[in-house]
This record gives C-alpha cells, structure tokens and sequence, in this order.
C-alpha cells in the first residue's frame, strides 16, 4: 500500500511544517510519497495550504512522488500541461486524479483504486486503519500507520 504524507506531515499535524519543502524532502527522503498544495501567481509557484507560504522553483513540484493540490485555477491549468500526479477538489466526496487514482474524502466509500485521505479524522487511534481496501493512505500520522501495517505483516 503506498503512504502518503498529508502536507509532507508524518508524524502529526503541524501548521509550523505544513508544506514546508525541507519538511516534504524529508518525507519523500524517508520512502513516503507526499501531497502538496500549489498556487501558481504571476508564473511563480507557491506551496501553501491557505496562503502561498513557501515560493519554490518548478523543479520543486516534479519531484517523483508528489501528489499535487492545485489551489487556484492558475496552478490547475499549469498542471493539466504537465505528466504530473494533480487533483483539484474543494468539498466532493472523491475526485479522479490526473493519474487516474480516486482521491477520496474521509470515511466514504473506497475501492482498490481509492486514495483514503485523512483516517484519523474519525478513527483518532488509527484502530480501523487496516479496515479498508485501498490503493494508498494520505495522513498526517503516515509514520504511525506505517507501523502498524509492519506489525500486521509480520
């Protein structure tokens, strides 16, 4: 199953490292794929979940695992020119990725092709987390659900 790291978060919510590109470095560093929200303004790209924090250079966002938020119609039409992996969603259920995976909002319904996001929302303990048939888990407790999926495989 792959794992994602919400914002590059692994180990807990954190607005301080939310999109921060040392901290999705990291992430991706340690074998975890990673969403990141975008902004593109006046050609220049921006990470950032509520406001365009962090100015990066393309390069940045075509690292290989990065799953791609596009938070303004500037970002989304930039990503639609690309090959990257990109979504665009505000409060549906699921959404089709530009890869064709089903991004997909807590605790709805999920297939083998589904990118459950956010777990913990409802499952604080992560108790059901290996409950479910999915293709990959985006969480901000990437690190905990890793663990638990080892301590259920071995």
């Amino acid at each position: 199953m792959k794992l994602i790291a919400h914002r590059g978060l692994i180990n807990g919510p954190d607005q301080k490292l939310e999109n921060l590109p040392s901290q999705i470095i990291l992430a991706l560093h340690n074998g975890y794929d990673c969403e990141i929200d975008l902004r593109v303004i006046d050609g220049k790209f921006y990470l950032g979940h509520d406001n365009p924090d962090y100015q990066v250079e393309e390069e940045f966002i075509q690292r290989p695992g990065l799953w791609i938020h596009a938070k303004n119609l500037t970002a989304l039409h930039y990503l639609s020119t690309t090959d990257l992996a990109y979504f665009w969603h505000q409060n549906d259920d699921c959404v089709i990725t530009s890869n064709g995976y089903i991004w997909t909002y807590p605790e709805k319904e999920l297939t083998d092709r589904s990118i459950r996001l956010m777990p913990e929302w409802k499952d604080p303990e992560l108790k059901t987390v290996l409950g479910h048939q999915c293709y990959a888990i985006c969480s901000d407790y990437i690190e905990a659900i890793k663990e638990i999926i080892a301590s259920a495989q071995s």
